[in-house]
């Protein structure tokens, strides 16, 4: 019998059926549903026992809801009796709550969830490109934080030219991806946008540091939420004379006015992954294309249930 079983809730069945499929191992048999006021309801429906099981969940929107399905899962799982329970968690909500800015009154829930996650049950966490590498300290169980970045460069190695391209980091927090993307595509020139922002989710003054001009300009991010700052840095690059603008974001949250925003922008193209699913209007919109992380988990799981090392994957 196979040394893993794998569970998933209603968060993201496509990308769930895609590793099951890759790994050659049905998908746990689980009623996952909701009582008539709305609780979650669990059950799972096979034998459990001294196995290795991974839950696949995303806790993109609705989070509260697909956050509680994974906590639900896993305690159905080890009162079952299951041996360990890995959170396969592609995007992990919150994780851009992970402090307190200048001592305001706010939670941080970040570490509110890790502890969450942790009380339920669960054994492991396997996430991709988490928002904050630190977050991995909120956690008391060990965390695999795999990264998106190999799919991202072979997508990027087979559309565009290294001639006339430009790495962009949207912001100065992103400058460590964005430099280290640089790096594997043939140490290319990179550039940085430092935005001033009055306040949350408004985004102002554009400075564009580095040359774009005549260049294709590939943007990196880890979060393409309501695409505002990715859409001003567009113009603002098209406008400095870029000729072309691309931007490749890990986790397509998409929120608020994205779409239109993205519609209405000088963006050329989105590229993101399936560490959530989009939605009709995403699928539908002409300048977003989805890549598949699915191989990339599939391995991952498959290197943690075998005990084989997961940072191998990334040694160059």
């Amino acid at each position: 019998s196979s040394p893993m079983m794998l569970f998933a809730g209603k968060a993201h069945p496509a990308l769930a059926e895609d590793v099951a499929h890759r790994l050659g191992v049905p998908l746990g048999k689980a009623l996952v549903s909701t009582f008539s006021d709305g609780e979650v309801q669990i059950e799972i429906e096979e034998n459990v026992r001294n196995q290795d099981v991974f839950v696949i969940q995303p806790t993109g929107a609705p989070s509260a809801k697909n956050l509680v399905e994974l906590l639900a899962l896993a305690d159905a799982l080890k009162r079952a009796s299951a041996a360990s329970v890995t959170a396969v968690i592609p995007y992990f909500g919150y994780a851009r709550q992970d402090r307190r800015p200048r001592s305001a009154r706010v939670p941080i829930t970040a570490k509110l969830v890790a502890k969450m996650i942790g009380t339920a049950g669960v054994d492991r966490v396997l996430t991709v490109d988490l928002h904050a590498e630190q977050i991995q300290g909120f956690f008391d169980i060990p965390v695999d934080n795999v990264y998106a970045s190999p799919v991202l460069l072979a997508d990027i190695w087979r559309h565009y030219s290294m001639d006339d391209m430009i790495v962009v980091s949207p912001d100065v927090g992103g400058v460590v991806r964005a430099r280290a993307l640089a790096k594997r595509l043939d140490d290319a020139d990179l550039a940085i946008i430092d935005k001033r922002r009055p306040k949350a989710n408004v985004a102002t003054v554009m400075n564009i540091i580095g040359d774009v001009n005549g260049k294709t300009c590939v943007m990196v991010d880890d979060i393409v939420d309501t695409a505002g700052t990715l859409c001003a840095a567009a113009a603002a690059l098209k406008e400095r004379g870029a000729r072309k603008v691309v931007a490749y974001c890990v986790h397509p949250v998409l929120s608020g006015a994205a779409m239109s925003n993205l519609e209405n922008s000088q963006l050329d193209q989105l590229v993101v992954t399936n560490t959530l699913p989009l939605g009709p209007e995403a699928q539908a919109c002409a300048k977003i294309r989805q890549l598949s992380v699915g191989e990339l988990l599939a391995e991952t799981i498959r290197r943690i249930a075998f005990g084989e090392s997961v940072s191998s994957l990334y040694i160059d």
